[in-house]
């Protein structure tokens, strides 16, 4: 089986196929102490020069400011794709040499489209000096990235958002945001880009970061002026919701006429340490109407995956999200409380990725061992695609992560005879 057809399977609970052998992505200082240790380098990652559209660029100049300031080595805070979590996005570059040196599989791939403003914005240097680069992103936010490769910065901060009254977003939904050049948000080599998704043994996804219903208005205003709007404008938070909903169902449309996918992605981050960032009565509001309009027309397309990525105990809300029609979440980060035993108990049918507490794989053999054993367990039910539950941190050396990569591959092969 192709890793296509591995995906297809396990998420429909197809218990004799094997789940794809996947990480979510690891930390740039994480590959750099790698390679230092004994990977061979044989195809490096690539950070991209050229920008095409937001999902696939944002946070670019951020990247290569800190590849400069790191002597050309990976910027300490840049993620390396690994599988788990779709590619290209953010641009974060994609790994090949773990892969090669462990035979796991090729990543899941996102559609290149622009799913924000159109046209963009150009992302423009605002200053720069040894410690930090302010500039302008392609999403019309100003963002500032230390440099020092010591702290490795992960994603760069807002300064400034797009987004900050009514009277900005009247003029962004004006101008960036109607729907009278879709074809526009197309990247130039979509024709390429359509020959290679039709021809594909790759899983193919559509949406993911900064699109969601709680997460791109995040991305757009900033975490404070969103909660405050929720009380102080609701009305501007339902038609920022509402036009992105009417946005996407038209885009993915038009994708639709091209080629077909094989799951959407939704990013939210709507959870944290102990429990959801808002309460479930602003979700039911502002946020389950727009679900299932959007769940209910990708059904109506043929996507029966949905997945929903959100950091944090996101226990609470699975309800929600399932009502809404999301039928799959990662990637159940296990220091926030996240039990992958409890959560298939609860959820029978829910499609899990990740829940292997990545922080832990550093404690040796023994600790590696045990906290294989539930993903072991959850491998039997189905539905079930195990790696790290999020990027793997700097402090995993290289003779642990091989033990417990290895360990894990084995699980996997062995779920599947």
């Amino acid at each position: 089986m192709n890793v296509r057809e591995k995906f297809l399977e396990i998420m429909r609970f197809n218990k004799k196929a094997p789940p794809p052998k996947w990480e979510f992505g690891y930390w740039g200082a994480t590959v750099e102490n790698w390679y230092d240790s004994g990977l061979p380098k044989r195809q490096y990652p690539k950070l991209p020069e050229n920008v095409t559209t937001p999902t696939s660029h944002l946070y670019t100049p951020a990247w290569l400011a800190g590849r400069r300031a790191n002597g050309g080595r990976l910027p300490t805070g840049v993620a390396v794709m690994a599988g788990g979590l779709y590619w290209p996005t953010q641009g974060f570059p994609l790994d090949n040499d773990v892969k090669d040196f462990f035979g796991m599989d090729k990543t899941q791939v996102l559609v290149n489209v622009n799913l924000l403003f159109h046209p963009m914005f150009e992302q423009e240097v605002i200053y720069e000096d040894d410690d930090y680069f302010d500039y302008m992103d392609l999403d019309g936010g100003k963002r500032r990235f230390l440099k020092d490769s010591k702290t490795g910065q992960t994603i760069p901060s807002g300064i400034e958002w797009p987004i900050s009254d009514r009277k900005s977003w009247e003029k962004l939904k004006d101008e960036r945001l109607n729907l009278n050049d879709i074809v526009g948000r197309f990247p130039p080599n979509w024709d390429r880009l359509v020959d290679i998704y039709q021809n594909r043994d790759f899983p193919l996804a559509l949406g993911g970061y900064p699109h969601g219903f709680f997460g791109t208005l995040a991305n757009l205003m900033g975490y404070d002026k969103l909660f405050l709007a929720y009380y102080d404008d609701p009305g501007m938070v339902h038609d920022i919701i509402g036009t992105f909903t009417d946005l996407w169902i038209a885009v993915y449309s038009e994708v639709f006429s091209f080629v077909r996918v094989d799951h959407v992605q939704i990013w939210e981050d709507i959870s944290f340490g102990s429990g959801s960032m808002v309460s479930p009565k602003v979700i039911e509001e502002f946020m389950v109407p727009y679900y299932k309009r959007f769940t209910d027309f990708l059904r109506s397309e043929g996507i029966d995956i949905i997945l929903l990525d959100t950091d944090g105990d996101c226990m609470s809300i699975i309800p929600l999200f399932i009502e809404s029609g999301i039928n799959g979440l990662y990637p159940f980060e296990w220091h926030c409380g996240m039990d992958i035993v409890k959560v298939r108990k609860a959820f029978p049918q829910l499609k899990m990725l990740g829940g292997i507490p990545k922080s832990e794989i550093c404690l040796g053999n023994k600790r590696i061992d045990e906290i294989l054993e539930p993903v072991d367990a959850v491998l039997k039910t189905g539905g079930y695609i195990p790696f790290g539950d999020h990027f793997i941190p700097p402090d995993v050396d290289w003779e642990n992560f091989q033990y417990y990569r290895n360990k894990l591959n084995s699980l996997i092969d062995d779920c599947s005879r």
